[in-house]
């Protein structure tokens, strides 16, 4: 790209100066190509004396080094002298807008990681004031486990990953919208999260909670479905009459998933088609009186119900399906693939649970051989 000084005529004798780009750059304001840089100065088309033309010089010469630092800057890929305006603006409210487009059944993780980033920094927090000290420090703040809210309840380290890594997406997202000159997010690391022990329901217990009354249906119904299919909730709340295909034998499920954006051809059983009940029109959702915050209640009663005494969460289910499939002899690699894991490494966590559970069944057969 070029850079070029051109004068443009304008009142009382005088010539605006205003830089030329070729090609031309898409204007981050308008989303509208532009080739024009104002650099609100002029000079005098015809100075009469030497006050105009000292004016004149010394504009030229102002003007000229713009030109040159625009062109470096070009040259280096920094068009941060585009932007500069709305890097004066509110990072805290880009992330809300941001967090905003996540409304579902993740919204409210969203909304805490926008909630704790105010609570370190303020709602003042520029797009200016983003730099890798910054990011850093906000990083020991999370990882402190603060308490904010009416809850008043300290967060655990793998949540506290989970919203640090959010607020690393958003600044990747406002530098390539050019309203961060610096790519934070490749010069700041995230927060790997720890291995924790995914819960589980053994067939038993899994059948037991299928036998005990629920209050709400739809509620009954998801779990159930999650258990039999291993979808997550996200993909379940947004399901939709369209995506399920087939017919008795030979029912699937085609959709993307909402947290990996991973197209899936999911098969699913005679049995759990028929927890989706009555089929609607196509754009209807299958479940459509789901709600996230009443399942979590819900749920709880219902395992309590069930006797269950087990720390079950709804995505506790999805796991229940890895592990009831491995532990059955599915193969590692299908239950991969039926999960939408993009790589098999992922699912490999689950055969550590199988094989505790081997351990547990080798020690439950003793003998007395003391004669």
């Amino acid at each position: 790209m070029k850079v070029t000084l051109r004068k443009r005529a304008i009142s009382n004798g005088r010539k605006a100066l205003y830089l030329d780009y070729y090609p031309a750059f898409v204007h981050p304001h308008t989303g509208k190509l532009s080739r024009r840089e104002h650099l609100k100065i002029y000079i005098y088309d015809k100075p009469k004396d030497a006050l105009e033309k000292k004016h004149n010089k010394e504009t030229l010469a102002l003007a000229e080094n713009l030109r040159a630092k625009r062109q470096l800057e070009i040259q280096n890929k920094q068009f941060d002298f585009i932007s500069d305006s709305k890097r004066n603006e509110s990072f805290l409210e880009y992330f809300r807008m941001k967090a905003e487009k996540r409304r579902g059944p993740n919204y409210y993780n969203w909304d805490m990681s926008v909630r704790y980033l105010e609570a370190f920094a303020g709602s003042g927090v520029r797009f200016l004031d983003l730099n890798e000290v910054f990011c850093e420090e906000y990083k020991d703040y999370i990882l402190s486990s603060p308490a904010i809210g009416n809850r008043n309840k300290k967060i655990s380290f793998n949540t506290a990953a989970s919203y640090y890594a959010k607020f690393r997406n958003v600044i990747k997202s406002a530098f390539k919208a050019r309203l961060l000159v610096t790519n934070l997010y490749e010069l700041v690391s995230g927060i790997a999260e720890k291995d924790t022990h995914r819960e589980f329901l053994t067939i038993s217990e899994f059948q037991k909670l299928a036998s005990t009354e629920c209050q709400d249906q739809s509620v009954k119904a998801a779990a159930l479905f999650s258990g039999l299919t291993g979808l997550r909730f996200s993909d379940i709340y947004a399901l939709r009459w369209s995506q399920v295909r087939g017919s008795q034998g030979d029912y699937h499920l085609q959709f993307s998933q909402i947290k990996t954006s991973g197209a899936q051809n999911l098969p699913i059983s005679d049995q759990a088609y028929s927890l989706l009940g009555e089929r609607l029109g196509p754009d209807q959702k299958v479940f459509q009186k789901l709600s996230y915050h009443k399942m979590r209640t819900v749920l709880q009663r219902w395992l309590d119900a069930a006797q269950i005494s087990k720390k079950i969460t709804f995505h506790c289910l999805r796991h229940t399906y890895a592990t009831l499939q491995l532990a059955s002899g599915t193969d590692i690699y299908t239950v991969s693939k039926m999960l939408g894991h993009k790589n098999v490494k992922t699912t490999q966590i689950y055969t550590k649970v199988i094989d505790d559970k081997k351990k547990e069944a080798a020690n439950r057969i003793k003998l007395d051989l003391t004669n």
